[in-house]
């Protein structure tokens, strides 16, 4: 074995576990385990620069067994990233840039949030589908720009969750020859050994997938053996890899081996036993060994010059193509061209269009303008109408095409579009119906926590779907959205609220947004008579005002209800009653105004309100006083026509009248 080799390991090793016990919190099994298969990566074949972590073609690499944050966060510190030993020292602690599981907008160098098992493994089979399609857009001949591989130490957690196994099955499909993932094969869980739960073959798995499977017998410092196998799987161009390392929970402590190594520090007691074990003084908290740290710091050279390289290529690039030179800037900015708006169109009125149908117009006209926007959805692409038109399909091996079809995969196709995003360079979307944001919730809250600009297309949104009943009917899916912090949540009411729709979801850039539409068709609002449908892009407003100005009460509506709050609007005004109706698409968007304007929206001195939607009534009291005043479903629906089922629920103008007419 390699002296110096050895005794970096063991830093790593000793550090990640003092790291632990100082919070008296985390899991030291896995760096202790961990720790050799990293440091090869890390030291031989991961391309990165410390000094600049976001450069554009370095490797990305993914922790997705994110319980193991100490062996991460030790090797960011060792490697000689904006990671300081006081920041070691505050792990898991209040503000500190060291939290629990790795956090992408906290830490530098990390390259994804992960925590939630399976979730870092899919979100790197979409960072190397961007590799992918970056390459596909931006290399010229003789001129590559963008060639870096996507890394993932995963654990048998991650390999055990039904999103790993969809994520796999795509990146086989799609030959991902540049996704190389390191399974930390300890066969122990949190509960006792794997044999309990986890006993079938998973090379054959992943080999039925379309992986290229390698195995490592000792992982725990056959160094050389690790290093051949990360070669093998970097020559492997036509299939991603997976290397099955076998490794010991805990290398070294009093608890190797076993499940108490998972998942609690190892004691003061095992960590000097520990340390011992590892040739290191057991008096010494923190310590990092001169030779250790020289020998591990040398990768900043190494990087620097990665970069220096990469940049007169890229120099040279820019030069020869300047047109996709300024385009690179801007997709790397988060920009778009100047003219993108100009693909946002305008419907006539009177048109009936679902908006999943006027929605799905927007987005073609707007990707027309935007050459770095790509997305796909679950094998349904005919009824979300989220298809680009003449953009192809995406191409695993060139990258070319900017339709994705994940297939009827919606837990994968929601991290992998997290993946898009953390990769940086292009913006993304997913496209499915509305009762399977349930399937893609974990990956919209990891979206919204980490602040992604992923939009997340959920179409047939209630029971105006009709006959497919509530199997299919989405209930409570908008008020379990809306609940999600830095989530914006948009059902527009119209085709034009619809485009709208669209660039309220593009210019956001710091987190996530829904959009909600309809399958049935709804009539295309007059806009010389009703409001403009920009009032959209401040979450709500006031669509028409009542009759002199002077509301008795106001009606809100969202989605394809809003024809409903109008037609109440003008059965109220028959009887003498002015109502002003106010469309309220996005509460989150209108929370974000000022004071004054939703005030000047929704004044407080008028106090009859009821709103519409065919949803849950669950926060709606928070506009209307009270749920006895919200028109809305809390139930399942029914199969039947959507006419039908609106009427026999009660979602009716004449029901909202009635709301109004108990109050006064």
């Amino acid at each position: 074995m390699d002296p110096i080799a050895t005794l970096a390991v063991n830093t790593i090793r000793s550090l990640s576990i003092d790291v632990v016990q100082k919070a008296n919190s985390g899991h030291p099994g896995l760096p202790l385990g961990a720790a050799p298969m990293a440091y090869v990566l890390w030291q031989k074949h991961l391309k990165h620069n410390p000094r600049n972590p976001k450069w554009p073609d370095r490797d990305r690499f993914v922790l997705s067994a994110g319980h193991g944050s100490a062996l991460l966060y030790s090797m960011l510190h060792l490697y000689g990233y904006d990671l300081s030993m006081d920041d070691l020292k505050a792990f898991r602690q209040w503000n500190s840039r060291t939290p629990g599981h790795p956090e992408s907008f906290m830490t530098a160098g990390v390259e994804a949030t992960t925590g939630p098992l399976g979730q870092g493994s899919a979100t790197a089979v979409g960072m190397a589908m961007a590799e992918r399609f970056a390459a596909g857009r931006y290399n010229r001949p003789g001129q590559t720009i963008v060639d870096h591989f996507t890394y993932a130490i995963v654990s048998d957690g991650d390999l055990m969750e039904g999103i790993s196994g969809e994520a796999a099955s795509l990146a086989g499909h799609l030959k991902l020859g540049k996704l190389i993932y390191l399974w930390d094969d300890n066969k122990i869980s949190l509960d006792g050994p794997t044999s309990l739960t986890f006993t079938e073959d998973v090379g054959k798995r992943y080999e039925a997938y379309g992986w290229h499977v390698l195995v490592v017998d000792n992982g725990n410092d056959d160094y050389e053996s690790l290093d051949r196998a990360l070669t093998a799987a970097k020559a492997e161009t036509l299939r991603p890899s997976i290397i099955c390392v076998h490794t010991t929970i805990g290398f070294g402590s009093p608890k190797a081996g076993t499940s108490g190594a998972h998942g609690s520090p190892l004691g003061a007691d095992g960590v000097k036993a520990t340390k011992q074990t590892l040739g290191f003084d057991p008096n010494l908290d923190f310590f990092v060994p001169p030779d250790a740290s020289a020998h591990l710091q040398s990768g900043i050279a190494a990087g620097a010059a990665n970069e220096a390289a990469w940049q007169a290529t890229f120099n040279a690039w820019t030069t020869a193509n300047p047109e996709l030179a300024a385009e690179w800037q801007l997709a790397q900015s988060g920009h778009f061209p100047a003219d993108w708006e100009t693909g946002i169109p305008s419907f006539p009125a009177g048109e009936k269009l679902a908006t999943r149908q006027s929605a799905g117009k927007a987005l073609s006209n707007i990707a027309a303008k935007i050459p770095f926007l790509l997305g796909g959805d679950a094998d349904l692409s005919g009824s979300t109408n989220t298809t680009l038109k003449d953009a192809g399909s995406f191409d695993g091996q060139t990258g070319l095409g900017r339709n994705i079809h994940y297939g009827v995969r919606e837990h994968a196709m929601g991290a992998i579009a997290n993946g898009f995003a953390y990769h940086g360079g292009m913006r993304t979307f997913t496209a499915t119906f509305f009762c399977f944001a349930d399937y893609q919730r974990p990956a919209i809250r990891l979206a919204a926590l980490s602040h992604l600009p992923v939009v997340f297309v959920f179409t047939h949104d209630s029971v105006g779907l009709g006959e497919d009943g509530p199997t299919h009917q989405p209930v409570e899916q908008l008020a379990s959205l809306r609940c999600m912090p830095n989530l914006y949540v948009v059902r527009p009411g119209d085709a034009n609220e619809a485009a709208q729709a669209w660039k309220l979801a593009l210019e956001r850039t710091k987190g996530p947004t829904a959009l909600i539409l309809s399958r049935q068709a709804i009539t295309t609002l007059d806009r010389t008579k009703y409001a403009s449908a920009e009032g959209l892009l401040r979450g709500g407003y006031v669509v028409s005002e009542a009759v002199g100005g002077k509301p008795q009460a106001i009606l809100i509506g969202t989605g394809t209800e809003l024809a409903l709050a109008l037609e109440a609007q003008e059965t109220l005004a028959a009887q003498g009653i002015a109502a002003r109706v106010v469309s309220l698409p996005c509460w989150e968007a209108f929370d974000a105004q000022d004071a004054a304007y939703r005030e000047q929206v929704l004044p407080a001195s008028v106090g009859v309100r009821a709103a519409v939607e065919a949803g849950a009534t669950f926060g709606w009291e928070r506009w209307v006083g009270h749920r006895d005043n919200v028109v809305g479903l809390d139930r399942f629906g029914a199969s039947a026509p959507a006419t039908i089922s609106y009427k026999e629920l009660g979602l009716t103008a004449a029901a909202i009248v009635a709301r109004v007419k108990a109050q006064l």
